[in-house]
């Protein structure tokens, strides 16, 4: 792999953190000659001018560094898309499954990814459809998990969920998710689903506080087409993808899941391993 000439940084919004940090990482870089694309957070960080749309942030850039949670990883991830360029992800927020890289590893991590020196690991991602009348009315790519929730505060809301084409079951429930292995460990682990390994080929759909008990959280090839159907009255289901971005949902309308062409490469420590960060973030016991 050449060597990085060019990086691209997304910072995380209203951070004191990130504040203090992009100007740090901005000099560590430009020290090493490295040219720098940054997006409207980390140039008003910097005072280097407005910046550059988070979806441009990418271009000539051959890694993106990540300065946030999660969230911010999340945004990064649909902003990269398939164009194949990894990600540094530094960890400025709270449990923080993803952005593994902590702020005391950022520049022995970057003097290695600079010259290629690093593991990635690939996280495939979820492709997701609205159609309304037979008519697609938006697409998105999630890293973690489309969901349906409830948008009463009291209601619970009936969805109906088809796997290639075959009835599964109606959920009466607030909600359902469809989970990546990524996302497993996101919105769904939360809701009682499974956690996957992220190299898994597989998909969770999981509901969410489910009326019938009986109903559990399903792992389904992620070679299926999942379909979920709204049952219940226009504006009372919404749509969310990695919990950023959505609408509101018309009675019959359907959103349709699949494995997407794309995937999302995190560069991380060559010591932490999947397992690794279990124990971490959830507390498991150790040896």
């Amino acid at each position: 792999m050449p060597a990085i000439d060019t990086v691209g940084i997304i910072a995380k919004p209203r951070s004191d953190l990130a504040a203090r940090l992009v100007p740090e990482v901005i000099r560590w870089l430009d020290q090493r000659h490295v040219k720098i694309r940054l997006d409207p957070e980390s140039a008003a960080y910097a005072n280097r001018g407005a910046g550059v749309p988070r979806d441009e942030v990418p271009e000539g850039a051959q890694m993106v560094i990540v300065l946030g949670g999660d969230g911010t990883l999340l945004s990064a991830a649909r902003a990269v898309g398939g164009r194949g360029i990894p990600l540094f992800a530094v960890n400025l927020g709270g449990l923080g499954f993803l952005t593994a890289i902590t702020i005391d590893q950022i520049y022995p991590e970057l003097e290695r990814a600079l010259h290629g020196d690093f593991p990635v690991s690939r996280h495939r991602m979820l492709h997701c459809s609205l159609w309304r009348n037979q008519n697609r009315l938006a697409y998105y790519d999630a890293l973690n998990d489309m969901v349906l929730t409830k948008a009463d505060i009291a209601r619970m809301i009936d969805l109906e969920v088809q796997v290639d084409g075959r009835f599964v079951c109606v959920y009466k429930a607030d909600g359902l998710i469809v989970a990546t292995p990524t996302g497993s460990t996101a919105y769904s682990l939360s809701a009682g689903g499974p956690i996957m390994v992220p190299d898994v080929a597989a998909l969770a759909i999981t509901p969410i506080c489910p009326h019938t008990l009986s109903n559990r959280p399903l792992v389904v090839p992620d070679e299926s087409v999942i379909q979920v159907i709204n049952r219940s009255d226009d504006g009372v289901t919404y749509l969310t993808i990695d919990g950023q971005v959505g609408e509101l949902l018309n009675a019959g309308d359907y959103v349709v899941c699949r494995r997407s062409k794309h995937s999302i490469s995190l560069i991380r420590p060559p010591e932490k391993m999947f397992f690794d960060v279990l124990r971490e973030k959830l507390k498991w016991g150790g040896r």
